[in-house]
Order: C-alpha cells, then structure tokens, then sequence
C-alpha cells in the first residue's frame, strides 16, 4: 500500500526527543510521504533535525490539541492528493514505539475489508468524565492516537465533512468530547467498517482502558507495539482505584529484558517532564535489597568513596562501626567542624584498612550540607560512587529517642553490612539510570507529621535554588520531592554536577544557630534529586531486608489506625473516594484554605529581605487586629 503519514506533535519548550525520531523511522519503512505538523514552535536545532527525516514540518501554536493539528496535516495535503494514497496514518506523539515491529501489524490490517482501523480501543464508559461528549457516555471507540483510513473511506462526504465542519477545540476534554470518542460510533452507524489490531473484546468488564491499565497484557501477551507515554505519570488515584498497581512496572521490565527497544528513549524523556514523585509511585523505584546474603557473584569495578561528617564525639563509636562495614578497596573522607576531634578521626582511620582516607578540617558553617558541597568537593570527581552520611541527633525534637530512629533508618539502610553494601554498589551496576538511593523519609514519633508535607516551609526556597541553577524540572507543592530528607544517600557524583559547578563557599550558608527549617540548607537537600533527575537519572529509596519489615508494619498500622476512624465519618471503599469526601468536608476546606496561606507566607518569606519581611509582617498583624 502507498501511504501518508501525519505525526502531530507537541513539547512546551520545542524539543523534539529521540522516541519521537524512532517512531518516524519506523513508520517510514511503510509509507511514502510525511507530514510532521507541530503544535509548538521547535528550537532551531530540532527544526534542522526533524526536517531531516520527515517531507513537511509544519509549526503552528497549540490550538486544538492533536486533532486539530490532523486537520491542518489533512489540509495541507488537500481532500483530493490524499486519494493518491491508499491509507492515510494519524499519529500523535503520545506514544512510545514501535516496541515490536510494525511489519506484523500492517500485513494482518491490509489483508481485511475495512475503512478505518487503529491499534488499540477504549472500551464504553456508562458516563462522561469530561462532559462534552453528547451522548452522555463515552462509547466504544478507536484511540486516535494511531488510527489509519482507507482510500475509499476518505473519498467520502462523511469523512470530508468530519474534518471541514470540526468544531473549534478549546481544551484537552473538547479534544475527546467533540472528535475522538464519537468518531467511531458515527461511522459504523453510517455503515462503514472498522477494526482494531489488537483485540481486548475478552477483557471488556475488567478495565474501560486496556493500553493504560492492563498494558503488561498487551504488551507481554499480544505484542502490542505501542504504549502509552501517560502510563510513566498517569495519577496513582487513577491506578489504584482500578489496579494493584503493577501495570507499568511489569511491563517495562519485559519491554527492558525481551525486546530490542532501548528504554533510554523511555527514560530521556519521562524524566525530564514528569513530576518525579509520579514516576517512582508508578514505576515503584523502591530496592529492597538483603542485608546479609549477596545478590549476585560481585566484583567492583569502581572507584568508590565513603564520606562522613563528624560532629558529636559521643556518637563516633557507633558511626565507626558502620564506617567498618565498607569494602576495603573504598577511600573515606571525614570532615569534621571541631579541631579537637581531628587527631582522634585520624588514629580511628588509620585503623579501618582503607585504601585511602583523609580527615578534612572545616567551618562550622553550613553543617552536613558545607561537608560535601564546600569541604568534600575537591575530591568529588576521582569516584564514579559515594556515599554520604553524618551523625545525626535531631535535639530539636523530644523525646530524643525519635532522633535515634531516625539515625538508625539512614545508617542501617545505607552501610548496615558489608553485603548490604556490596549490593547496593551491584544495583547501580545493574541499573544505569540509577542515579541516587535513599532511604525513605522519617515516618515514627513526631517525624509523623513529614509524610503528605515533605516541602514544609521550603517550597519557595528550593524553586529559587534550581532556578538559579537553571533547572527546569517539574515540581508540586502536592507532590514530595524524592530527595534524601536527612541528607543521607548513595549518589553518582555526575548526577549532582549543577550543584557542584556552582562552587559553594562557607559564606554562602547561614551563620549558627540555624533554623530548624526555611533556610538554604532545607532546600538544598530536597534538591539533591530533582538535580539528579535534570541530569538525566532517576532517585530511588532502598531498604535492607531487615529493616523493611519494620516499615511495612509501621505504614499499615498507620493507615489502619486512620481509617478506623475516618470510616465511623465516611462510608467508602477505596482511596480515592474517602480522599474526596474529606475535602468536601467543612473542617478539611478551612485546613486547605489555612495551608494555602501558609504557602504565600512561606512564599513571602523566600523573596522579601528579612528586614522587609518582618516589617510587612508586623504591619499585617497589627491590621489583622481589625479584620
């Protein structure tokens, strides 16, 4: 068959990313002509690129979403040239492929008699999410992400008429609403013929969206080519609502082990604009790794350094110990604010049987984080692996007993054996993308109060940092950064180059004592992964099989104690749900309107002087007397 493609694509920033080339290569081997029309207009770089592969680019603004971009491919090439071909491909830049070849696919569609056909469809849905569809419901219909009409379908004036009479599309659910679910319905009814590549008839009843919610089916067991890009940062209320939750992650694994396509596609650009607490919860980048049996036959081939900073003497003893659980090929670093202590360190080190270790004496300004961004730094780029840990009380928070906790879930997780630590160096061989591990944050005693406000008072002050920095990563106040709270974790140096590069002085930290929170120190350390993250790998926790058990049980005792409660209040069955009802609550609109102000204060606070601040607050209080 001679074929025409049009591609519609969009990219806020211009970029045009390298799945994008694969899928236009691919399609190329099975058609004559392309047609790329892009709803943004390209950097120059790409716009060399893209015409590079393709017969037309086409740049106009994002008017219309990916319908209307096909209209304007479709005008471009005009109702009557369109018929020199025997099918006309739409396809849309939603989609990751072909993760097999699309040979198969376009044999098996052009030996049936049909007009229209795509790869995958969404099943009927009883009522209409984005309500602009005018029949109340969504019905069965092709996804037009990739559909294919015939020459004879596109002869006619029911297909003419569907492109000219398209009504203006104003936003994404007009985008569903007015064309794509429709679409389908009113052909058939018109009597034409269409047809699917891949079959979910079997699984209507257990899921309305078969290529987002059972995508492992259809990849693994009927060798779908295509996937969808929403599956790395679909809302987890949306999956676990319908699923467990192992959709995406199982499929990526087959996909990664049992296909040629290369998932740094994949990777290059979900982490560069999706949130990147939706793709951990999605792709669950949480290792669970042992802590006295090795996980493989190990042998380390890289330069690695343990780096610790030391500040109260009467913990040293217990940090020796784990210090002692490194391999002996690693260098240490210590760096320790207090000049009595360096002579100890060094009779302690000289005792460890490293292969190198040095005891750096630094200013007591900036604590942990001066350690590695200022006192560390020189010596950063000779290790293609470091760990960074430091003693840790947590004085501020009573009974200290919580301070040891979590003390404990960072060394533990981090050099709690010897084999735990071989296996954490065996998993970053294991993973390339892999850029940070972690453990998860504090959860026990009052450290309660972090899970669900990770940013605390420091959203403001880490959106400042990176934009400084000239980091553009997406992030929400509502999601967590997936960064080390407590500033503990395993890192390759290269992913935290912006932060280096940026050659930090003792100067530039605040002077002791310091702020229990909201200052510069706060948002460097909820950075550390979005760095990474902008650096091209993803952050990930990992835990010790011992210590998970303890985790496991203190979460579910947590939402069990929650929900016994909230269940005498709401009658519900799953999350989502009970979520809803709670903000539909008075009590829960006066706590998000109280949490709205405390955002602007914080706000306020990052980009006012402090003379300002305090002034406009005093002003603000004393006004606030007569509201």
């Amino acid at each position: 068959m001679k074929r025409v493609v049009i591609y519609a694509y969009y990219e806020k920033k211009g970029k045009v990313y390298d799945y994008v080339y694969k899928m236009l290569e691919e399609l190329r081997l099975y058609s004559d002509y392309i047609v790329f029309v892009s709803n943004v207009f390209l950097q120059e770089n790409d716009k060399i690129n893209i015409n590079k592969v393709v017969d037309h680019c086409i740049e106009r603004d994002n008017i219309g979403y990916d319908i209307t971009a096909y209209k304007t491919g479709i005008e471009y090439i005009g109702y009557d040239n369109i018929l020199k071909y025997d099918e006309c491909i739409l396809v849309n830049s939603s989609l990751f492929g072909p993760i097999f070849s699309f040979k198969d696919m376009f044999e098996k569609m052009q030996s049936l008699d049909i007009d229209f056909w795509g790869i995958t469809k969404h099943h009927k849905v009883d009522f209409d999410p984005f309500r602009t569809c005018k029949y109340g419901y969504i019905p069965e219909h092709i996804q037009s992400s990739f559909i294919v009409f015939r020459k004879k379908f596109m002869s006619t004036d029911f297909f003419i008429s569907r492109w000219k009479d398209l009504p203006a599309i104003k936003n994404y659910a007009e985008a569903i609403g007015l064309f794509e679910v429709i679409f389908t319905k009113e052909a058939v009814e018109a009597g034409y013929e269409a047809d699917v590549y891949i079959n979910t008839d079997d699984l209507e009843g257990y899921t309305r969206y078969p290529l987002m919610m059972m995508a492992d089916e259809l990849v693994i067991n009927r060798k779908c080519p295509v996937i969808k890009i929403k599956s790395f940062s679909q809302n987890y209320y949306d999956i676990l609502t319908d699923t467990i939750g192992n959709c995406t992650q199982k499929m990526y694994d087959y996909i990664n082990k049992h296909t040629d396509y290369d998932v740094n596609l994949i990777w290059d650009y979900i982490l560069q604009n999706f949130n990147m607490a939706d793709i951990k919860n999605i792709m669950h980048l949480n290792y669970i790794l042992p802590k006295y049996s090795l996980i493989d036959d190990i042998k380390i081939n890289q330069k690695i350094a343990l780096i610790v900073h030391i500040y109260y003497e009467d913990l040293l003893e217990d940090t020796i110990k784990y210090i002692n659980n490194m391999p002996k090929t690693a260098d240490l670093i210590i760096t320790t604010p207090k000049k009595e202590l360096v002579q100890k360190l060094k009779e302690k080190c000289s005792k460890l049987n490293f292969n190198d270790y040095k005891v750096l004496l630094i200013e007591n300004r900036g604590r942990d984080v001066s350690s590695l961004l200022v006192g560390a730094a020189p010596y950063i780029n000779d290790y293609d692996l470091v760990c960074y840990m430091h003693d840790k009380k947590t004085t501020q928070m009573k009974p200290y007993a919580n301070g040891v906790g979590f003390n404990y879930k960072c060394f533990d997780n981090l050099l709690g054996s010897e084999k735990l630590i071989y296996n954490i160096i065996e998993t970053f061989e294991k993973n390339p993308r892999l850029g940070m591990l972690m453990p998860p944050p504090p959860n026990h005693g009052n450290f309660y109060q972090i899970i669900g406000t990770e940013w605390a008072s420091n959203y403001a002050n880490t959106s400042s940092l990176l934009y400084n920095l000239n980091i553009e990563i997406p992030i929400d106040w509502a999601k967590e950064p997936i960064s080390p709270l407590g500033t503990m974790f395993w890192f390759r140096p290269k992913v935290l180059k912006p932060l280096f590069d940026k050659n930090w002085e003792y100067t530039d930290f605040p002077q002791e004592p310091n702020a229990n929170d909201g200052t510069l120190l706060h948002a460097i350390e909820r950075s550390y992964g979005i760095v990474c993250q902008y650096e091209g790998y993803y952050p990930a926790w990992v835990m010790n099989d011992e210590y998970v058990r303890i985790e496991i049980t203190n979460l579910y005792f947590m939402v069990r104690e929650l929900n016994s409660v909230l269940f005498k209040h709401y009658y519900t069955t799953n999350l989502l749900d009970m979520t809803e009802k709670m903000k539909n609550n008075m009590y829960f609109k006066w706590d998000i309107h109280t949490s709205m102000k405390y955002k602007v204060k914080a706000f306020i606070k990052a980009i006012l002087p402090k003379p300002v601040f305090k002034a406009v607050r005093k002003v603000y209080r004393k006004v606030g007397k007569y509201e």
